[in-house]
């Protein structure tokens, strides 16, 4: 079964690279690329088994830090450092570009989300004369729930998902196939939390051991979060994700 879906929240190379920074908490003057690089080829393999559309620059951004990485493996000969004593002049650093574009990259996106808030602020001001609201008082508005977790915590959440089964995998074992849709899966998941009436660890969502149905049943839950009719949960950091149904006037 092929399933070809792309997903508008990753933003680009730098953004994922700029989260992987902050997840390691890794300073960004002097970034270790031969750790950076790892995380980095993770996250592309997890969105390839996920027959994700990876766009191409992820590629050229994956192809530029296995150049760098290959840059300070490189030993330095004798005779250039002889030559370096004596000109003293220094050697540039090739993480030096990278770096550069990140800063960069991130001043604009600090940037947009303070373009954000102020369109946010503006948009709850209006120049229309005052009008009598007092018919709507008693209505409870609705109160706008933040969720802060990323399509990178999904991606991460599965990792360690797929790592889990593949320890629990049987060494021998028979499966038989069977054949299931997104739509399919997700009335399904959908079923199983109006009957839970209460939150549901993201991990018991993946009853079937089967690598198939392992992504279909991911790619349902990213859709039902698109669709705003599930929200997910994290209480700490690097801790369990928990799901529920979004309630009318959330």
């Amino acid at each position: 079964m092929h399933y070809n879906v792309k997903i508008d929240a990753f933003e680009g190379p730098l953004d994922l690279l700029l989260h992987l920074i902050n997840r390691l908490e890794i300073d960004i003057y002097d970034i270790p690329v031969a750790q950076i690089t790892e995380q980095y080829l993770i996250y592309i393999k997890t969105m390839t088994e996920l027959k994700l559309d990876i766009a191409s620059e992820f590629l050229v951004m994956a192809a530029s830090l296995l150049a760098i990485k290959s840059k300070m493996l490189l030993p330095k000969h004798e005779e250039e450092l002889d030559e370096f004593d004596a000109d003293m002049t220094y050697e540039e650093d090739p993480r030096d570009e990278l770096v550069e574009r990140l800063i960069e990259y991130r001043k604009y996106k600090e940037a947009a989300h303070d373009l954000k808030s102020l369109e946010e602020e503006r948009g709850l001001m209006y120049t229309k004369p005052p009008s009598d609201l007092s018919d709507f008082a008693k209505e409870k508005q609705p109160e706008k729930t933040e969720i802060n977790i990323t399509l990178y915590d999904m991606l991460a959440a599965f990792q360690k998902l797929l790592r889990r089964k593949k320890l629990q995998r049987p060494m021998a074992t028979k499966i038989s196939r069977q054949e299931i849709s997104i739509e399919t899966r997700m009335t399904e998941i959908m079923r199983e939390l109006n009957h839970l009436k209460g939150k549901k660890n993201f991990n018991d969502l993946f009853t079937i051991p089967a690598k198939e149905h392992i992504v279909v049943t991911f790619l349902a839950v990213l859709e039902l979060i698109k669709r705003k009719e599930i929200d997910v949960e994290q209480y700490e950091n690097f801790g369990d994700i928990f799901v529920h149904t979004v309630e009318e006037g959330e």
